[in-house]
């Protein structure tokens, strides 16, 4: 039974590094270890570039939708089409949403399943499509916090111009990279796990 794994972010290069990328990020570090990194094709039915591969034995498609974040939805309901409501939430149970999390510190990582988005657009976008919540989530923390851990959120500007936007659509910074780098190191090796149907294993182990 084929895993969906689904990196949600922006396509195109100014979005490359931005946190609201982070999921499509993390796709691509999957790939790389999958040494499939070169097989993205444009599939114009998901309206998403796509790489097949095979991870501990089990066969999985990597999914990096082309689509605005809050159409995410576009890219995964051609799974589910045409099949019955207990075939889809058999189905959403194998697909695993990879995008990035406001209320989490920067470098934390959080699995979730069959759990409400929290406000995040990609994500209500995917449940509306699937008409479920049964399905996988790996959250990642972008927010930077203050010495004792709690979250730094940026103020409203002068404006009230909406901080979220800038802040999602802003760039990380150098040390936060870093920081990024090896926390998407952790969500491939939590990834690993639920493939090899270890989602307890992985709760167990990332939260």
């Amino acid at each position: 039974e084929m895993y969906y794994i689904v990196g949600l972010g922006n396509q195109g290069l100014e979005y490359e590094n931005t946190r609201h990328n982070v999921g499509r990020k993390a796709v691509d570090v999957i790939a790389d270890h999958l040494d499939i990194e070169e097989n993205f094709k444009v599939d114009k039915v998901l309206v998403a570039e796509k790489a097949k591969g095979v991870w501990h034995d089990e066969p999985v498609m990597l999914i990096k939708p082309n689509t605005f974040m809050n159409k995410s939805g576009t890219s995964v309901a051609p799974i589910v089409n045409s099949l019955s409501k207990d075939a889809v939430i058999k189905k959403a149970g194998k697909i695993i949403v990879i995008h990035d999390d406001l209320d989490l510190p920067l470098g934390k990582i959080r699995i979730l399943f069959n759990r409400g988005s929290g406000g995040h657009k990609g994500v209500e976008s995917i449940k509306r499509a699937l008409k479920t919540e049964a399905f996988i989530r790996v959250k990642i923390g972008v927010m930077p916090t203050t010495p004792t851990g709690k979250l730094k959120k940026p103020k409203a500007g002068a404006k009230g111009e909406d901080w979220v936007n800038n802040f999602i659509l802003g760039e990380f910074q150098k040390a936060e990279m870093t920081i990024i780098k090896k926390t998407l190191k952790d969500v491939r090796d939590a990834v690993a796990l639920i493939v090899q149907d270890e989602l307890v294993k992985a709760y167990n182990q990332f939260n």
